[in-house]
């Protein structure tokens, strides 16, 4: 019984601890992180990654979408916006125009 309760006490003090320090250890690196982020020279690499990642996305939709469009059965087109037959003025399923 007295081992239970050493034990018992042990378990305690360590969880108390180790929160104490685990708090603070996740508060330091939660402020790291923000100046991390909030870095120019990061900020501007992101948005340039970014840029270029839409790019290059749209790049390569056009191109797939021009080669497979006429080869995926109707159903799969009809849900792929891009992969519809898109009439000037038409409306979409969103009420919008497409033009």
């Amino acid at each position: 019984m007295r081992y239970k309760v050493t034990f018992l006490a042990g378990v305690a003090l360590g969880y108390v601890v180790g929160t104490a320090a685990g708090r603070e250890r996740y508060e330091e690196m939660k402020k790291s992180a923000r100046r991390f982020a909030q870095n120019p020279v990061v900020r501007n690499a992101a948005e340039t990654a970014g840029q270029n990642g839409r790019a290059f996305a749209g790049k390569a939709f056009t191109a797939v979408g021009g080669r497979v469009g006429d080869a995926l059965p109707p159903s799969v087109a009809r849900r792929v916006p891009g992969l519809r037959d898109r009439r000037q003025g038409s409306e979409d399923e969103w009420g919008t125009s497409n033009t």
